[in-house]
């Protein structure tokens, strides 16, 4: 081994023991789990309280006891608060809630988390599209939360089977983005309709249009969730009024400057995709933009996947057939990206890579399969949910027609999720010809050597990696592990002492711009 390589392991080794210190959350969430979580409310008619508060989201006292795969652990004052919009409005008991250990503690923590979100499958008889949709955008480098499941007790008794999310908050830039000084705005409600300065009530859409450089015409339709004392939201006004008022010509050759371009294109497609449109794309909710001050980027940030695979129909119609270019009116991101060919063309370039990669019925099915299995019994246990057991069955394969049966009823039609799967894929793969759109994987990346694999150390690769400046290295659900820079044009050594046992995959950045995603390679851990 020369000096140069002996040289790039070491400062790779250091890189990856830096980086990869025990992240908040990973024994939540770094597998698929399911925790109960155990709360007791010492207040006389504690429900009535809760719900009464939902309006102000003011915490209530509880004490917590949570049991994951390490061990069970005990807080005597968590803060509890009813959450949700459409889903809070569906009848029966079983709402959404957040959990914040450290509104009563200062410096309370569960795993090194500040808060967690449960969801409580609103619209969903599976319970598992919300975070079959956010493993899918994290396995793809997309930004979106961890996920996970959890039985829930309010005072002994079981109150339901719910979905785990991780906190859109600084701990969450720390570890995905690396940065969290900027400014993170949130997507408000909406739920007033319109877009546009004024119109009060939270109605006005995130549509990122223009509306002047007074802030408080954009109010009522962002939040800011980071510097606060600050209040300065200059950032996003100077980038509304680049996306909405910029000629063709600026617009595309000044976008990747002030947003992190290919990881917006793969978000966007992903959207498409997995008909996700109580999103920018329809709704324009449930969406965090961040400006990184690192890069002087904007980041986007997923949030709210409950209604993927077709289940907010918005009005579309047949959602397995939507077109590859949709998006709601008054959506000035999309439509000027649609309306260029440059970037509608590396746009084309992430679904077919999407498709190729993960929105397919082979890697899709043994997803949903797994994920059906773990949950089963627990979804069979709840009897506060919106859909009957015989619905969770049928909805993991087909359509489910004329709503389920539980408190509230669920009423609708829901689309299945393999048979959603299946359709959407096949109708995508008929209009696009991905044949005809180079790949990264095809005519960017050949004759690679890696050994030993599998390996219980370090594993060293040869090849031709001119064409990319970083990979990282991610687990079977798509958790990055860690990622590091490539400079050396031929060969890279990665040191996977400190994994665990098991399967992960390394992926290629590329830098080109119109392909950012590279291949992956599977290693193997002893």
């Amino acid at each position: 081994m020369n000096i140069r390589l002996i040289l790039l392991s070491a400062i790779l080794s250091l890189i990856c023991n830096v980086s990869n210190a025990q992240i908040e959350g990973d024994n939540l969430f770094a597998e698929d789990q399911i925790v109960n979580i155990e709360l007791d409310f010492s207040q006389v008619g504690f429900w009535d309280s809760l719900t009464l508060n939902y309006e102000t989201e003011t915490y209530m006292k509880a004490e917590l006891t949570i049991t994951d795969k390490t061990g069970t652990y005990s807080f005597a004052d968590v803060g509890i608060r009813l959450k949700g919009n459409s889903s809070y409005g569906h009848p029966g008991v079983k709402k959404s809630f957040k959990i914040d250990f450290n509104k009563y503690v200062t410096g309370q923590n569960y795993d090194g988390l500040k808060k967690l979100n449960l969801s409580n499958g609103f619209k969903d008889p599976t319970m598992i599209r919300e975070k079959l949709f956010f493993d899918v955008c994290r396995a793809a480098d997309v930004a979106a939360p961890r996920a996970n499941f959890a039985n829930v007790f309010f005072n002994g008794t079981l109150w339901g089977f719910y979905t785990l999310v991780e906190q859109i908050d600084d701990q969450f830039l720390d570890w995905k983005i690396l940065d969290d000084d900027g400014n993170l705005f949130k997507a408000a409600a909406n739920f007033g309709g319109g877009g546009g300065p004024g119109g009060g009530g939270g109605g006005n859409e995130a549509d990122l249009k223009y509306y002047g450089e007074d802030q408080a015409d954009y109010e009522e339709s962002y939040e800011l969730k980071s510097n606060e004392d600050e209040n300065d939201w200059s950032d996003l006004i100077a980038l509304t009024k680049f996306i909405d008022t910029s000629t063709p010509t600026e617009f595309e050759e000044g976008l990747g400057e002030r947003m992190e371009l290919s990881e917006y294109l793969r978000s966007a497609a992903l959207d498409n995709l997995f008909g996700n449109l109580d999103s920018y794309t329809g709704s324009a909710r449930n969406f965090y933009i961040y400006h990184n001050l690192t890069t002087d980027k904007w980041e986007w940030i997923k949030w709210d996947g409950n209604e993927a695979f077709g289940t907010y129909a918005a009005g579309v119609g047949n959602v397995t057939g939507l077109a590859l270019d949709y998006h709601d009116n008054n959506r000035p991101l999309l439509e000027n990206i649609f309306a260029s060919p440059v970037l509608f063309a590396q746009y084309q370039k992430e679904i077919c890579n999407l498709v190729e990669n993960y929105f397919n019925p082979v890697y899709m099915n043994e997803r949903i399969n797994a994920m059906r299995d773990l949950v089963k019994v627990s979804v069979y246990a709840d009897d506060n949910k919106m859909y009957s057991d015989a619905n969770f069955d049928t909805n993991i394969e087909s359509n489910l027609s004329g709503g389920g049966g539980g408190p509230g009823g669920g009423g609708g039609s829901v689309l299945g999720l393999k048979s959603f799967v299946q359709e959407r894929n096949a109708f995508v793969t008929n209009e696009l010809d991905c044949s005809l759109i180079s790949s990264v994987s095809q005519n960017e990346f050949t004759n690679v050597k890696l050994y030993p694999n599998p390996t219980s150390g370090i594993i060293s690769l040869e090849g031709d990696f001119s064409l990319f400046d970083g990979l990282a290295v991610y687990n079977v659900i798509g958790q990055q592990v860690y990622k590091v820079t490539i400079e050396n044009t031929d060969k890279v050594a990665l040191d996977l002492t400190f994994l665990q046992k098991g399967t992960y995959f390394a992926k290629f950045k590329s830098k080109n711009a119109e392909a950012k995603i590279g291949p992956s390679i599977k290693l193997i851990k002893l």
